[in-house]
């Protein structure tokens, strides 16, 4: 495991800072989480900003509109783009994160043209219709259906969890094309237009209050077949492409940021007399020694990936499981360090963050589904019955 930066990495990394340190200060306040046209125009504009600079899509291949740069040089952006307080991808993410590198991947020449720089530039937003209401944890137990009528497929069901469908322009949607064939032979991924004919979107509220989830139910939606990103029928295979990719690099710049509230807990703690407590100071420190071995697992994935040709392998089930649980350990130890008086109070970013810490052992599958994919896949365990 090569761990060592290269003088070209380390040369991009001083240039990336000087950028990052002259653009940042000019950057307008962040609209408020309510405002969701303010927060998209705010996302999309950084965006813009990354395009001119040639630091959007660094990772993605030059001949789908990216840089070409290798994994280690995405990572060390991400790194410094957290270290720096940039802005995240917000309401770019699927996008960015999701679609965009299933379609870089597995798109036709036509539909990486039409969609890669979009998504690139900041001028489209993307969704995820994959979760669905009665499918729970099992994915491919999706219902949504696709009847081919000629040149469209049309689509009728509903999806939930559906990140800014509220203010997205496309939606990677998985849709059931063969109900007679085996549940994971019957899928294909489609890239649904938000604004056809058919669409409902009801946003769904947090216990946090934001809004960034929705449930969207389609009635006889038409989408064009030329939509579709694989073979008809082959969507759980092109599915594993774009959650190879969620679990694999799309939580990196949040292990930055973990580790940055973990120093920030521990100046509070010093601050407000809690780190005289032995306990709490063994677990900060023990929360400490997790992060950096997970940012270790993340150096480590990404160079797998860069010799196996980019994309992320099963490593990042074992990121992703242990993540989730060490992030909401974090939070955890926030509530301690901020006591009773400070743990309730809805004004603290640190409480926001706890109550959203406790999605992560969900989204971008669940902790069971991930020590499923250790075991079979990793381990090479048999199934379970």
């Amino acid at each position: 495991m090569d761990l060592a930066y290269t003088e070209a990495e380390e040369e991009f990394r001083r240039r990336l800072r000087e950028w990052l340190a002259g653009v940042l200060p000019g950057l307008p306040p962040k609209p408020s989480p309510d405002d969701w046209s303010a927060r998209r125009a705010y996302d999309t504009t950084w965006q813009r900003m990354l395009y001119d600079a040639g630091y959007a899509g660094l990772h993605w291949p030059v001949d789908a509109g990216g840089r070409g740069a290798t994994p280690t040089q995405h990572l060390i952006f991400l790194e410094e783009a957290e270290k720096a307080g940039a802005p995240y991808v917000g309401a770019n993410f699927v996008g960015l994160l999701h679609a965009g590198p299933t379609i870089a991947a597995e798109g036709t020449a036509a539909q990486r043209a039409r969609w890669l720089p979009p998504v690139l530039r900041g001028g489209e937003i993307w969704c995820q219709g994959f979760s669905e209401p009665d499918a729970g944890s099992d994915l491919a137990a999706l219902r949504t259906r696709a009847v081919r009528d000629g040149d469209d497929y049309v689509v009728s069901g509903q999806k939930i969890w559906t990140s800014h469908a509220e203010v997205a322009d496309w939606c990677e949607l998985l849709v059931r094309t063969d109900p007679e064939a085996p549940k994971h032979r019957g899928i294909s991924w489609l890239a649904m237009p938000m604004d056809a004919p058919g669409i409902t979107v009801r946003p769904l509220r947090t216990p946090a209050g934001s809004t960034e989830f929705a449930e969207v139910f389609l009635d006889e939606v038409r989408v064009p077949v030329r939509n579709r990103v694989g073979a008809e029928n082959d969507g759980w295979r092109v599915t594993m492409v774009t959650l190879s990719f969620e679990r694999g690099t799309a939580f990196v710049g949040e292990v930055v940021a973990c580790r940055r509230t973990l120093e920030a807990l521990a100046a509070e703690a010093r601050r407000n007399g809690r780190w005289d407590d032995p306990v709490l100071r063994r677990r900060l420190g023990r929360l400490n020694a997790e992060f950096r071995a997970l940012w270790r697992l993340t150096q480590w994935n990404v160079g797998e990936s860069q010799r196996t040709g980019g994309v992320p392998g099963t490593g990042g089930s074992v990121f992703k499981l242990r993540y989730s649980g060490a992030r909401q350990e974090l939070y955890e130890a926030a509530a301690e360090v901020l006591g009773a008086e400070g743990a309730f109070d809805l004004d603290r970013e640190w409480v926001l963050d706890r109550l959203s810490s406790l999605a992560y052992t969900i989204a971008a599958g669940t902790s069971q589904i991930q020590r499923n994919i250790v075991a079979e896949r990793i381990l090479g365990l048999p199934k379970g019955r």
